[in-house]
């Protein structure tokens, strides 16, 4: 593992080496041992919450990751749904998430006032993702401890507004004051050098650690991100303003062309973006089907590898990177190296 080459507040506030975290990739998919290999390889995952309805389960992969990390902190990814009786179900997993001493939580989705009070009583760190710096500056009113705002490169949920990731970095570190977390298109050491130049205090990524040898999808899907330049990506289920950026497949053409017919009946898209499908998909290896969130980070995920390679190739690139800004600084006149 590599020291630590930069301290940012993100570093500080969740005790980690490296200014990288690993967001929540879905039910099931980020699971402990994925989430462990993250964290000990210096960054902070999240295993995802939803992914665990049974409480005893939830429990149980807790402990399992703690056990991995040797007490490491680790992170919870809580999706906030709308839907009815969504907020309970959630409460009673951050009851487990709270008995079991989990230091931080990815809240993503609606917002998360009804569940911060709790979260906060019990000390637990709360990042909430967005998908604009607009929604990020509510969220700091809210009282979360740091942001995390995506771009329009994500995988996954973008929002509406197709903002890019650079320019969310660069506008967000001008308004808000709480530590930022940058993610969308993510996959290199010099986008997280540029990211901390801007202001920004650690990046999230996806897409490029699907490719995470400790990820325990089917290899072939896998080989399918290895082999993808990103332009395999696709955002659907517009029509319906829920944006979903995925990869190209049958499922995807099906909303694609609801979308190009303007449908708004849900129904109509259910039989295409049944979250069983993606599970499927993930555990056969067939990618013909189901909503596979994957963003144009794809094209630096270029081998199938342990996360602390991963990291370790990132921390070393963003060294070049910040000894190459350092270079282009031209020499002062005062300087005799300059006579």
């Amino acid at each position: 593992m590599r020291p630590a080459l930069f301290r940012t507040r993100i570093t500080e506030l969740l005790g980690i080496r490296h200014p990288i975290l690993a967001g929540g990739m879905g039910p099931r998919v980020s699971d402990a041992r994925y989430v462990a290999a993250v964290v000990n390889a210096g960054g902070m995952g999240f295993i995802v919450a939803a992914g665990f309805p049974d409480p005893d389960e939830f429990r149980s992969e807790l402990r399992r990751c703690r056990e991995l990390t040797a007490g490491r902190p680790f992170g919870v990814n809580l999706y906030l749904s709308r839907q009815a009786g969504g907020v309970e179900r959630l409460r009673r997993q951050i009851g487990v998430l709270i008995d079991e001493g989990v230091a931080c939580v990815e809240t993503a989705g609606a917002n998360p006032e009804p569940v911060l009070p709790l979260l906060r009583e019990a000390g637990v760190k709360v990042l909430h993702k967005v998908p604009a710096v607009r929604y990020a500056r509510t969220a700091v009113k809210l009282g979360v401890d740091a942001v995390i705002i995506v771009g329009n490169d994500c995988g996954g949920h973008p929002g509406i507004h197709g903002i890019g990731s650079i320019v969310q970095a660069a506008h967000a570190t001008q308004v808000i004051d709480v530590p930022i977390v940058i993610g969308g298109g993510i996959g290199t050491g010099r986008q997280l050098a540029a990211v901390l130049a801007m202001g920004a205090d650690a990046v999230v990524m996806g897409t490029r650690m699907l490719v995470t040898e400790e990820l325990w999808i089917h290899p072939a899907a896998k080989d399918l991100v290895v082999q993808g330049d990103g332009t395999e990506s696709v955002i659907v289920k517009k029509a319906l303003r829920d944006h979903h950026r995925v990869y190209r497949n049958e499922s995807a053409e099906a909303a694609l062309a609801l979308d190009d017919a303007k449908v708004t009946d849900f129904e109509q898209y259910r039989p295409h973006v049944m979250g069983s499908l993606t599970h499927e998909a993930f555990v056969t290896g067939d990618m013909r089907t189901g909503m596979l969130d994957y963003g144009p980070a794809a094209v630096f995920a270029d081998a199938v590898e342990p996360a602390e390679v991963i990291f370790d190739r990132l921390i070393d690139d963003a060294s070049a990177a910040a000894e190459r800004l350092a270079a282009l600084r031209p020499v002062s006149e005062c300087d005799p190296r300059g006579s």
